[in-house]
């Protein structure tokens, strides 16, 4: 079963991608912080990971440049999900080393996609 870890603040959104996710088959992991996210990934390295940007002391940015940039996380495929929808964030997403960046509110279609081309 893969494990996929969700690193986001909101409630709503942790709860509708849970759903999605373990009705896939997926197991997965929540932390609700950047530097919770970080240390749940270097401890125990998931197969993916979903990442907000907008958070309290680490931001979504700060965590992907670290995890990709790590060697223990390197390989992890990291999927920003955000409301922040500006064509420099998703360019500065991307700089930092996810492999897509999805604008919220996403569709399931929209996830599993994007899931799947990110572990393919």
């Amino acid at each position: 079963m893969l494990r996929i870890l969700i690193v986001d603040d909101s409630p709503t959104e942790v709860y509708k991608l849970t759903t999605i996710l373990e009705k896939k088959g997926y197991a997965v992991e929540v932390a609700e912080t950047g530097e919770e996210g970080l240390e749940m990934a270097k401890r125990n390295p998931p197969d993916l990971i979903l990442m907000d940007v907008v958070m309290p002391g680490l931001n979504g940015f700060q965590a992907t440049r670290q995890l990709s940039r790590n060697p223990e996380t390197t390989n992890v495929p990291i999927i920003i999900v955000s409301t922040k929808d500006q064509a420099t964030d998703k360019v500065w997403g991307m700089r930092q080393g996810a492999r897509a960046y999805l604008v919220k509110p996403i569709s399931e279609t929209q996830l599993l996609s994007a899931i799947s081309e990110a572990l393919s």
